[in-house]
Parts: structure tokens; sequence; C-alpha cells
């Protein structure tokens, strides 16, 4: 999908850019798909903020996506490629041979009148979904499963793909789009090709108010509050830190403190995103 650009008759057009959404072919979603979003602004049961940033926006009714694929050996047909206003990425609606209608994300290169199927006795090509076993190593997939069965978690953003670099035992080794490699079940299963809508990445939205269209409310820089609402709060004009490091409201580590901490799942995890490759000498 192309990027357009926007004639500069104001400061915040000048710069401005936006999707021309040539693979779009289909422009209303399936009804029978849909359902209608609650909106809390970020707030819990309690009516407390628990996310800041959040309120607003337009409305928008969710499609609901088959990430777990398990229909499998009937031929699906490709109808339409649509808009979804809940992800980065497009979405295909499909219909399977016994008309059966469901949605999957839409990998790049998949076109109306497409077959797609499911299953290990899929063919490997663009949009088709099978167990790692059956997929050769080298091929680049997308919504990989961390569980057989519950459904792709993995590499589901626009323009992201994940490539299969080996097979051993009950595991299969995955190089993920940040970097890391982490070993996945055999019996999981991912969709071959890269996600759609891989300009995505590429849009500058240009004003505030696109942000707030999405949902997202105004950030204040702790820097600029006083000393009883932020620790980079106070000093007289523009203040550093006065810190070892940034902090959040809360005083707690942020930009690079570790959340992840001993967990079963280390051991899949074969070099993690932000550790330096090994230097071949």
């Amino acid at each position: 999908m192309g990027i357009k650009k926007y004639t500069a008759y104001t400061p915040s057009r000048r710069n401005m850019t936006g999707s021309d959404f040539s693979e779009i072919t289909k422009d209303s979603p399936e009804k029978s798909l849909i359902r209608s979003l609650k909106k809390n602004a970020g707030r819990n049961n309690q009516g407390k903020i628990t996310v800041r940033h959040k309120g607003g926006g337009n409305r928008q009714k969710y499609r609901q996506i088959d990430f777990r694929r398990l229909k499998d050996d009937v031929p699906a047909t490709v109808l339409g490629i649509e808009y979804d206003p809940s992800r980065s990425a497009n979405i295909a609606l499909i219909c399977y041979a016994d008309g059966e209608k469901s949605y999957i994300l839409a990998p790049q290169g998949l076109t109306d009148g497409m077959k797609v199927m499911n299953g290990p006795k899929a063919e490997v090509k663009t949009g088709n979904c099978l167990p790692l076993s059956e997929i050769p190593v080298g091929e680049i997939v997308h919504n990989i499963e961390l569980y057989p069965g519950k459904g792709g978690q993995l590499v589901r953003a626009a323009g992201n793909g994940a490539q299969l670099m080996a097979k051993e035992g009950l595991y299969a080794t995955l190089r993920l789009p940040s970097g890391e490699m982490r070993m996945v079940s055999l019996n999981c299963r991912a969709t071959i090709g890269i996600v759609g809508n891989i300009d995505h990445n590429l849009i500058n939205y240009g004003k505030a108010g696109r942000i707030r269209h999405m949902g997202v409310r105004p950030t204040v820089r702790g820097s600029v509050m006083n000393p009883n609402d932020h620790p980079h709060g106070g000093g007289e004009g523009k203040a550093p830190v006065g810190r070892p490091g940034p902090c959040t409201p809360w005083g707690k580590p942020a930009l690079g403190y570790k959340t992840r901490r001993k967990k079963a799942s280390d051991k899949l995890i074969v070099r993690r995103r932000n550790s330096k490759a090994a230097v071949v000498k």
C-alpha cells in the first residue's frame, strides 16, 4: 500500500501523509463478524484511571479475526481486503467452501479471488496456515502461535514477518522482527508470508488532532510539572532529571526498566532482542 501526500494549505498539512488504501477492495465490513466496542477511557471497574492518556476518538466496530485457523482442509476464497481500525494491518474476508465466512490478517500479495487453506496438508504459499513442522526452513511467516491451538500471538503488525531458522527436536527456531531468536513448538501454527500494509510505519500524522481521533489524549512532560506532581518537576528554569535515570510519576525507573523477571519460558529464548550478536573472527 502506498503513501499519499496532502496539499500544504495549512502548516499541519505540509508534512502530513496518509495511506492511499490502494490494497483495499471492500468498503463495508461483514455484519456477522463485527461487534460493538465499549469505551472506558482507560478506567477500571472502580472508575479509576489505570491507563493514562486514553479517551475520546472515533467510534469503532471490532472485527472478529480468526487467529486460530482451525478449519482444516477446506479451501476458502478471498472476497475482499478491508481496513481495520483496531490494528495497523489490513484484513481479508474469506469464504470457505461450505459457506462460512471469517476474517484473517491480509498478508502482502493476497488479492481478491485467491484461494487459501489451513491444516498440515495445505500448500506452502502466501496466506495458507500450517503447523511449523510442515513449513520449510527459511520461509517467512506471521501470526505465529505460542501455544498449540490458542491462536496466533506473535508477528501480527503491519509489515512484519518472522523467519523460520531451524527445526530441531520438538521445537522450531524463529527470528522475530525485533531480532530475538526464540524456540516455538513444532505443533504451533503460522501463516505463510509477510503481513500487508508494509508502508504503515511511514505515515506522518502531521497534527495532534489525528492522534485525538485515535483515542489518545495529550501527554504532559514531567519536567514541566511541580515536584509534588512528578520526580522530574521543580527547579529553576530547565532543570535536569536530578536522579540516576528518568522515572515514572510514581518514582519507578522508566525507559528501559526490565519488566521480564525469571519466567519458565526464558529457556526458549535463544537470543534476546537487545543482546549483541556474536562477532565472527
